[in-house]
C-alpha cells in the first residue's frame, strides 16, 4: 500500500507569495507529497452589502478589498505549480 499525504494550505498564505511558497517549503520538507488551496469566487460566496461593508486591511477598506488581497489569481497560481514542480517530493 503506498501513502499519498497532502497538506493543506488553504488561505494562510494571506496572498503573500513568499509566506505560500514557505509553506509549500514546509510541507515538501516533512515529507507530503502535494499542497491543496482553496480558490472562491467572491461574488459567488459573499452577498454585495457584504462586500461593500468597512473592513480595514492592507488593501482597502472594504470587505471586498480584503477578501481579493487574499486571492491568487492564475499567474501566481503558475507561478505556484511551476515551484511545486520544483520539489519533485
Amino acid at each position: 500500500m503506498s501513502i499519498f499525504i497532502i497538506a493543506e494550505i488553504g488561505i494562510n498564505h494571506n496572498g503573500d507569495m513568499a509566506i505560500c511558497k514557505e509553506l509549500i517549503d514546509l510541507a515538501s520538507d516533512t515529507g507530503c507529497n502535494a499542497v491543496k488551496f482553496q480558490k472562491r469566487d467572491i461574488d459567488s460566496v459573499y452577498k454585495q452589502e457584504f462586500l461593500s461593508s468597512y473592513r480595514e486591511s492592507p488593501w482597502g477598506s472594504t470587505q471586498r478589498e480584503q477578501k481579493e488581497g487574499l486571492e491568487f489569481g492564475l499567474d501566481e497560481y503558475q507561478e505556484i505549480d511551476n515551484y511545486c514542480k520544483s520539489k519533485k517530493n
